[in-house]
C-alpha cells in the first residue's frame, strides 16, 4: 500500500507560477513511477506529466509541455510539478499517482491516488 498526500495548489494569476508537490509514504517509493493528472470541472481526468523510478525518463502532454517540468526526490519519497506560465485553462485539480512498472500516460493504470489539490488559475 502507498498513500499519496498533495500540497502546494492555490490560487494565481495567468502567468505565474507554482509548484506541486506529493509526498508517499508506505512501501519502497522508489518501486513505483509516478504521475500528475487534472480533472477540471465537468471533464474527464486528464494526463499531464509522467516520471520514471529513478527519474530519469519524463513525459508530458502536449498542452503543458515547455512549461511543467515533473521531478521526484527518492530520498524525500517527495515528487513535484513546477508549474510555469500558467493559463486559465489550467485549472483543475491535480492528483498525483504511482504504479509499479513503466511510467505510462493512462490514468486507468495506476494503483494508487491522492486526494489531490486545487489550483486555480485566474485571468
Amino acid at each position: 500500500q502507498v498513500q499519496l498526500v498533495e500540497s502546494g495548489g492555490g490560487l494565481v494569476q495567468a502567468g505565474g507560477s507554482l509548484r506541486i508537490s506529493c509526498a508517499a509514504s508506505g512501501r519502497t517509493f522508489g518501486n513505483y513511477a509516478m504521475g500528475w493528472f487534472r480533472q477540471a470541472p465537468g471533464k474527464e481526468r486528464e494526463f499531464v506529466a509522467v516520471i520514471s523510478k529513478s527519474g530519469d525518463r519524463t513525459s508530458y502532454a502536449d498542452s503543458v509541455k515547455g512549461r511543467f517540468t515533473i521531478s521526484r526526490d527518492n530520498a524525500k519519497n517527495t515528487v513535484y510539478l513546477q508549474m510555469n506560465s500558467l493559463k486559465p485553462e489550467d485549472t483543475a485539480v491535480y492528483y498525483c499517482a504511482a504504479r509499479p512498472g513503466l511510467p505510462v500516460p493512462d490514468a486507468g493504470r495506476y494503483v494508487y491516488w491522492g486526494q489531490g489539490t486545487q489550483v486555480t488559475v485566474s485571468s
